[in-house]
């Protein structure tokens, strides 16, 4: 049987796999440069093995997390400031995995668009392996998918997965360790980190400027350059302090602001109760208040409103904490303490 002159294929029908091809290789190095003990094996498989013995791990528990960066996503298209998103998909997932006791060992990337633009992907996946790098975690894998028709134009949309192990006695929150005085330590974000965008970019057309107009609450910096400062990882900071038994829970303060996230680490029958006059918001959220007129407690609904990663510690620990975070350039403040609900 002869094939017909005009046959269609992938191509097409709008799908390059050449490109795909041409973007595994040029990620291979990014990946192969986030190796670390317990995960060897190239890009290229059907699966990605890891050997939880080479990670040190006697009896652990498996923690796994997946997310995204929401509608960040069309503030960096819109600017063509791509790089940083594919660290906010990393710290979306391992911190969340930090905030359990997880050390995060591995994490897989899911890249979809319309047409694919390999410059364009490989920019996002340097941005991933880099947040990989910061975690300690090792970029093992993921999926690039082009699908015409389902996006539009330089559009594109990423989802993260990650795994992580914990020793099965060291599981955070300990809620048969928290009393009511423990500590709220409080540490740095970098601003809005991932959350809140679809508010941010209402109050950013209501006030009509433009992503390449100067920013009004950071000097030097355009709109969308600040707005898209990359969410902190709190892993080399908090991770050892984890280990060593020091924190009684963690927040990650993500979706939900600083009213739906602490409690899910709090035992029943406590309340975190902040002091809300203990650290200053970053002039971001002022401003986003202000030309929104956005309530505090709507602000505090939505947004980290500087404190990016919250730990519960007893009073006699709290000391050594802030050392330790201190002593390796973190940000950190007391910010309240547990009481009675």
């Amino acid at each position: 049987m002869s094939d017909p002159d005009n046959g269609l294929t992938y191509a097409a029908a709008g799908v390059d796999i050449d490109a795909g091809n041409a973007l595994v290789e040029a990620i291979k190095p990014l990946a192969r440069a986030t190796r670390r003990p317990g995960a060897d094996a190239a890009l290229g498989g059907f699966g990605a093995l890891f050997d939880l013995k080479a990670a040190g791990y006697a009896d652990p528990l498996l923690v796994s997390t997946t997310d995204g960066v929401g509608t960040k996503l069309k503030v960096a298209i819109e600017t063509g400031r791509v790089d940083g998103v594919g660290i906010d998909l990393v710290a979306m997932c391992v911190n969340d995995l930090l905030a359990q006791g997880a050390e995060p060992l591995l994490f897989l990337d899911y890249f979809a668009t319309g047409r694919l633009d390999v410059a364009q992907a490989t920019r996002v996946v340097a941005g991933i392996a880099e947040g990989c790098r910061q975690a300690g975690a090792a970029l093992v894998g993921g999926e690039t998918a082009e699908m015409p028709g389902m996006y539009a134009g330089a559009d594109f949309d990423l989802a993260g997965f990650s795994l992580g192990a914990v020793e099965r006695g060291a599981v955070l929150p300990r809620l048969d360790r928290q009393r009511p005085g423990d500590l709220l330590i409080g540490l740095a974000s970098s601003g809005p980190h991932s959350n809140g965008f679809s508010l941010i970019r209402r109050i950013v057309a209501l006030s009509g400027l433009a992503w390449d107009a100067p920013a009004p609450f950071a000097e030097g910096q355009t709109l969308g350059e600040a707005l898209l400062a990359p969410t902190r990882i709190y892993v080399p900071t908090v991770l050892p302090l984890a280990k060593a038994g020091l924190l009684a829970g963690c927040a990650h303060i993500t979706g939900g602001g600083l009213v739906e996230n602490p409690p899910r680490a709090v035992a029943p029958g406590l309340v975190a109760r902040f002091d809300w006059n203990a650290w200053t918001q970053p002039p971001v959220f002022g401003w986003l208040a202000a030309r929104g007129g956005v309530t505090a407690a709507e602000m505090r609904r939505t947004f980290n409103c500087g404190l990016g990663f919250l730990l519960i510690v007893s009073a006699r620990d709290a000391e050594a904490v802030l050392t330790a975070l201190v002593n390796a350039g973190e940000p950190a403040f007391v910010c309240g303490e547990l009481a009675a609900a």
